[in-house]
């Protein structure tokens, strides 16, 4: 487990493998102001706004009746106020952006590791579609949290892709199922996969850290990600293992490697 880890790190580290994170990266330093899971999303979601029982549980179902009932404001707002906590970087975060790898991807709504990027970095943010009357999947910003161009940010030398959006700058994100509704039918052609991510992944493999993939969103989003990507691909994943974890590790020729993410994460720097 060494030497896979020790292979897993120099690759990060010399930019061959990508970092996929999860919102489980977030306890890297304890206890997180914030959801660490779609499961804890959808609770805190559930106790400000009474959902029915099918969607308990379910983040983007709880969001949808959120959405549906209540205007699509509200949403927002509950999802600014819940992740208002700021998230100090972690040593995951510091490690990465002192190494500014070709291309980051956070699976989360916090900004915790764009709140850390200077200088020649900038993120590309996944749009909601809802409500909106413009071909639009996704949005550049500097560093800084000025928009920029899809051409400027190709250029970047480490790239954050957050491939469900944030709740900042401009609080724009996926959460219910109308916001998933054209990602999912376009998303096997890869449109809303930015270019920049596409042929940043081409020659490098996906290094999971703080993900589950119990739920079917978390692998869709995994799989087109990946698609079309060299490999080799990991994931620090430990704990009690899922029938469609495993299956979907399976597919996708992901090597497990069962650690803690703390003892993994030591072992990797």
């Amino acid at each position: 487990m060494n030497d896979v880890l020790a292979r897993v790190g120099e690759g990060i580290a010399d930019g061959r493998l990508i970092p996929y994170l999860g919102p489980e990266t977030l306890l890297l330093a304890g206890a997180a102001p914030v959801p660490t899971s779609s499961r804890a999303l959808a609770e805190r979601l559930s106790a400000r706004v009474t959902v029915p029982a099918r969607a308990r549980g379910n983040v983007w179902a709880a969001a949808q009746f959120i959405e549906t009932r209540r205007h699509r404001q509200t949403l927002a707002l509950l999802m600014a106020e819940i992740f208002a906590p700021p998230v100090p970087p972690n040593p995951l975060h510091a490690w990465l952006i002192g190494l500014a790898p070709p291309l980051i991807v956070d699976a989360w709504y916090d900004d915790a590791l764009a709140s850390a990027m200077t200088g020649d970095c900038g993120q590309i943010q996944a749009v909601t579609r809802n409500g909106k009357h413009e071909d639009i999947w996704y949005r550049a910003l500097r560093a800084d949290g000025a928009g920029a161009s899809i051409a400027e940010a190709d250029a970047w030398r480490c790239l954050l892709y957050k491939p469900h959006g944030a709740v900042r700058p401009n609080g724009e994100f996926l959460l219910s199922d109308s916001d998933y509704v054209e990602v999912l039918t376009e998303i096997d052609i890869q449109t809303p996969i930015p270019p920049p991510v596409q042929k940043r992944r081409a020659e490098r493999g996906f290094v999971f850290l703080g993900c589950r993939f119990h739920d079917q969103m978390e692998r869709i989003f995994a799989r087109q990600i990946m698609k079309r990507s060299a490999g080799p691909h990991f994931a620090v994943l430990t704990g009690e293992t899922t029938r469609n974890e495993l299956r979907f590790l399976k597919e996708m020729a992901i090597e497990q490697i069962d650690l803690p993410l703390a003892e993994a994460f030591a072992q990797l720097v």
